[in-house]
């Protein structure tokens, strides 16, 4: 009996089946049926990108990879939004990387930047700035290219020639993805302090940043090996629980010091040592090895894009955001004649 109605359901099963194979082309064919199933995506503007005044009247010389390619200061920008902000975040968000990129640019090319005659910039992250080409975003970005595209575009041309300045020149504009609630100087970080890169607190909202909170373990021949391959002279004898003392922390939390076998390094330093995402860790040992618990993304200095995302998200204009994390400085127009 059970064997019966089996077929039966597999036979009506069938032929509902059949019914649906038929009845999707024919709702495909009528205009209901057709907007139905697509989805609503914006057109990617395909005409070439026509920066405002100031940035056109700026002609880079880019380093990308092994090529040195002349394009305009706006053109240049389009490609680093791309790469160093995701798309998705807020406008006003997208306009203060614009103009923190913009800043950063022209700082480099008005103190001899990296590359001398060469290039006044390049494409690499690890020495100036990241930059996606268009092809390769709108390829990322999928059925969201065409609104991503114009974001980015009105991004760059809405604060057309604009940079944050201290003193009336342009600054060193550095940003990292998230901070641990509170922004580091630039002294806690690297040799030098400046008077606009000061902590200021940050608004980001970790639970809804991926990867805010990380882990690191490390057996203890691991943990050797990468210590003293860089400071030989650390001693690392004993158990793990004893190679790490003397923390000292900075006003954001982070770690500005730590002893690792009898040898102070700087916080940064460990960090890029180990591969951690940020200075701010602490660490738990055992027999086997050591645990490092990281918050935050990047070095912490200058604008966090989650915390500038959370201002705009809360109605700031992107000049409050920018007047915010850096200490002191103005944004307005900046024109630079080159030399």
């Amino acid at each position: 009996m059970r064997r019966k109605s089996e077929i039966r359901q597999s036979v009506a099963v069938s032929v509902l089946l059949a019914a649906v194979l038929f009845a999707v082309p024919l709702m495909l064919a009528s205009p209901a049926g057709r907007q139905l199933f697509s989805s609503e995506t914006q057109p990617v503007e395909t005409e070439p990108f026509v920066p405002g005044e100031l940035d056109s009247a700026t002609v880079l010389k880019v380093l990308d990879g092994d090529t040195v390619r002349e394009m305009t200061m706006g053109e240049y920008l389009t490609g680093v939004l791309r790469a160093e902000m995701p798309a998705s975040f807020e406008e006003e968000a997208l306009k203060a990387q614009a103009v923190a990129a913009r800043t950063y640019t022209l700082y480099k090319m008005i103190t001899g930047g990296n590359h001398g005659d060469t290039a006044d910039i390049c494409t690499d992250s690890t020495c100036c700035q990241a930059y996606l080409s268009e092809e390769q975003a709108l390829e990322n970005w999928g059925d969201n290219a065409g609104a991503y595209q114009a974001k980015i575009r009105t991004a760059v041309k809405e604060t057309d020639g604009e940079c944050i300045l201290y003193g009336g020149v342009p600054i060193l504009a550095v940003f990292h993805s998230s901070s641990a609630g509170q922004t580091r100087a630039a002294g806690e970080v690297w040799l030098s302090d400046l008077p606009y890169l000061q902590p200021v607190t940050s608004p980001e909202q970790g639970d809804a940043i991926p990867n805010y909170y990380s882990r690191a373990d490390f057996t203890a021949q691991e943990f050797r090996e990468k210590v003293l391959s860089s400071y030989p002279e650390a001693d690392l004898s004993g158990t793990p629980d004893t190679w790490l003392t003397d923390a000292v922390t900075d006003s954001a939390g982070s770690v500005e010091t730590v002893s690792i076998g009898g040898v102070t390094l700087k916080g940064a330093t460990v960090r890029s040592l180990l591969g951690l995402r940020s200075a701010c860790f602490e660490w738990e040992t055992s027999a086997d090895g050591i645990t490092f618990y990281v918050t935050g993304f990047g070095h912490g200095v200058g604008m966090s894009q989650y915390g500038a995302n959370q201002m705009a998200v809360d109605g700031a204009d992107y000049r409050e955001i920018l007047t915010h994390y850096y200490t002191g400085v103005t944004v307005e127009p900046y024109h630079w004649a080159g030399g």
